[in-house]
């Protein structure tokens, strides 16, 4: 089975585990590496042990950053230098981790799991709006 370590600024992680254990329930071999000003000296370390602690019980590690080019992420990156079967995907949001921890199975690989989350990640991106010109009348026939 792929890992996967959740990473950000700040509370990002532990947010987003929250709202993911909420909807999804608790998942296994899910673990979060906060990003916090106060332990910014020792993130690096903590991440790195994190992902090394993963790799060792799963067959890949996927680390899911809030965006590229932020310390979490350059520190993903350079961990994937270190060891095999390690890949990083910025940009994270809520939709693309709920369906792949749903979709997640022990044959799953992390090329497929990337994949997945890129397009998932794209798609729950959206604009809705309502439409201003609507008569309020209508509503009101349809009945709600």
């Amino acid at each position: 089975m792929i890992g996967f370590i959740l990473t950000g600024h700040g509370h990002f992680s532990n947010g987003l585990k929250s709202a993911l254990d909420m909807i999804a329930g608790p998942q296994q071999d899910f673990e979060i590496v906060p990003f916090e000003e106060d332990a910014a000296g020792a993130y690096g370390d903590n991440l790195r042990e994190a992902v090394k602690a993963m790799r060792a019980k799963t067959d890949g590690v996927l680390v899911f950053c809030d965006l590229m080019g932020g310390t979490p992420f350059n520190q993903s990156m350079m961990i994937t230098a270190e060891q095999d079967n390690i890949s990083v995907v910025a940009g994270t949001n809520l939709p693309m981790l709920i369906d792949i921890v749903m979709s997640r199975t022990p044959d799953s690989t992390i090329d497929d799991l990337v994949s997945e989350a890129v397009e998932v990640g794209k798609e729950g991106v959206c604009h809705m709006a309502l439409d201003a010109g609507s008569d309020e009348d209508d509503d009101e026939e349809e009945g709600i």
